[in-house]
Order: C-alpha cells, then structure tokens, then sequence
C-alpha cells in the first residue's frame, strides 16, 4: 500500500514556475514507477510525465517537452515536478501517481494516486 501526497501547487504568472513534490509512504517507493497527470476544467484527466523506479528514463508529453522536468529521491520518498515557463494552459488539478512495474503513460495502469494540487498560471 502506498499514499501520495501531493503539495507545491498555487497561483503563477504566465512564464513563471512551480515545483510540485509528492511525498510516498511505505518502505517499497523506490520499486514504484512514478507518473504525474493533470486535470483541466471541463476536460479529461491527462499524462504529463513518469518516471522509472530508479530515475534512469523519463517520459513527457510533447506539450511540457523542455519545460518540465520529473525528478525523484528514493532516499526520500519524494518525486517532484519541475515547471518553467508555465502557460494558461497549464492551469490544472496535477496528480501524482504510483505503479509497481515500468513507466506509463496510461492512468489505467496507476494503482494509486494522490489527492492533487490546484496549479493557476494567470495570463
């Protein structure tokens, strides 16, 4: 069993930045492959980045390529989200996401999930 928890998230302006940190319980984190996802009023949840349980491979959607950067510290428990240059269409619920196994771009594939963290990049 793992728990998420999810903080770091808040109001920004157009071209600022924001880092999201996920905090795990349990002593198995670093078995767990990682992914962050967002949710846009009125719109599906979506993928925006995983990475592997050793940090070795990264994966992002195209929308956040060079902009955002996952990170995580096994010692720690923790995975962060890195996002610079934010847009009004970053504005998001983002969720963290856990997963025994490879990294995912499918949320079907996650076995738990944080609460989420509400990001608002003003115009």
């Amino acid at each position: 069993q793992v728990q998420l928890v999810e903080s770091g998230g808040g109001l920004v302006q157009a071209g600022g930045s924001l880092r999201l940190s996920c905090a795990a319980s349990g002593r198995t984190f670093s078995t767990y492959s990682m992914g962050w996802f967002r949710q846009a009023p009125g719109k599906e949840r979506e993928f925006v980045a995983a990475i592997s349980w050793s940090g070795g491979t990264t994966y992002y959607t195209d929308s956040v390529k060079g902009r955002f950067a996952i990170s995580r510290d096994n010692a720690k428990n923790t995975v962060h989200l890195q996002m610079n240059s934010l847009k009004p269409e970053d504005t998001a619920v983002y969720y963290c996401a856990a997963r025994q196994g490879g990294w995912s771009t499918s949320q079907s594939r996650y076995d738990y999930w944080g609460q989420g963290t509400q990001v608002t990049v003003s115009s």
